[in-house]
């Protein structure tokens, strides 16, 4: 290999290090904070519906009793998770009549 390669191999590979630190120093300043769920902010958890619309009993076999219950939005897990989306394209190939 040339001297011309080698640096090429060096200035990259410190390129990819120096943008590993970067990365690296913003998770550490604000861990995670875009990622939590806006519907139970973070806790993974929201009311019951049986504790919603009840007389004041709660108990259900979705909460186990507890009035709490997974939430929708993000499954329990208590972090933002993305929409499923299908995006169609229609393309004008078709031939033209005349």
């Amino acid at each position: 290999m040339g001297p011309i390669v080698v640096l090429s191999q060096l200035a990259t590979g410190l390129g990819v290090l120096a943008c590993a630190a970067i990365v690296k120093s913003v998770i550490e300043q604000k861990p995670m904070a875009w990622a939590r769920c806006a519907t139970c902010h973070g806790t993974g958890r929201v009311s019951c519906l049986c504790s919603r619309w009840s007389d004041g009993d709660v108990g259900c076999r979705t909460c186990a009793g507890s009035g709490r219950m997974a939430c929708n939005s993000c499954g329990g897990s208590g972090t933002g998770r993305p929409l499923p989306s299908q995006v169609s394209v229609r393309g004008n190939n078709r031939p033209h009549m005349s």
